[in-house]
């Protein structure tokens, strides 16, 4: 069952989740591209992805000019109600088609 939130000014899920789920998603892209998808700014995106970086859920290498992702698929959150889920986990619950809204 779908349900349509109208006109309603929030997501189920936080930014940092859905930048998350990009990089899983395509661990080349680029800063624009995530921000483009998520639907915040490129500074946001930066400063998200140092958050994850610093809580251990994704880390990046240089491939020549660009940023590579390493999402650590077996991090957890230090939420209670998350804390029992890795990340391998919810993105599977979460993620169905990420291409598309990509392309």
């Amino acid at each position: 069952m779908t349900h349509s939130t109208g006109t309603a000014n929030w997501t189920l899920l936080t930014n940092h989740a859905h930048v998350l789920m990009v990089i899983a998603e395509r661990p080349t892209i680029r800063v624009r591209e995530i921000a483009a998808a998520t639907g915040v700014t490129e500074r946001s995106v930066q400063r998200i992805i140092g958050d994850l970086e610093a809580a251990g859920f994704v880390r990046h290498e240089r491939v020549g000019r660009r940023n590579r992702y390493i999402v650590d698929a077996t991090c957890r959150s230090g939420h209670p109600l998350e804390s029992e889920v890795d990340v391998e986990q919810l993105a599977g619950m979460m993620m169905t088609d990420l291409e598309e809204v990509l392309s």
